[in-house]
């Protein structure tokens, strides 16, 4: 099996008016899909942060990432009908202060925020799912 290559994931969340945990997902770019907004690493920055910029430049998200990641998932990137590269997402937990209006790939890109239950059940990632099914316990500890 190929050595999969690592990619940083923010997991951008709020607490609504009720206090229940909300998740915010954005679609990929190819095939529209529900996803955490991720990425390469970025020479010269921790992977948390560039999972913080990730996220503002696909989603709008303003915020500060943790430090330390709460789980990871594998996944083929798919580069053309040939080539699939094996991913291990590294995923960084991202309270959101505020959404901007306007951000880098707003046209490219949906957001929505999903109940975690909700956001399980959208994403096709098995790990990302049973993670996000249980995120609440997750990030209360």
């Amino acid at each position: 099996m190929p050595k999969r290559r690592r990619q940083t994931a923010a997991l951008p969340y709020r607490l609504s008016s009720d206090g229940a945990f909300e998740v915010l997902l954005v679609t990929s770019r190819d095939t529209g899909r529900w996803v955490l907004p991720k990425g390469w690493p970025m020479p010269g920055k921790k992977l948390s942060k560039a999972a913080e910029i990730e996220a503002y430049e696909e989603a709008g998200v303003i915020g500060t990432t943790a430090k330390k990641s709460i789980g990871t998932y594998d996944y083929d990137k798919v580069e053309s009908r040939k080539r699939r590269i094996p991913c291990r997402v590294h995923i960084f937990p991202l309270p959101v202060d505020s959404l901007l209006d306007k951000w880098p790939e707003r046209g490219q890109r949906t957001r929505e925020w999903f109940a975690p239950k909700d956001a399980a059940t959208s994403v096709d990632e098995k790990d990302l799912r049973l993670l996000l099914g249980r995120i609440e316990t997750v990030l209360r500890n």
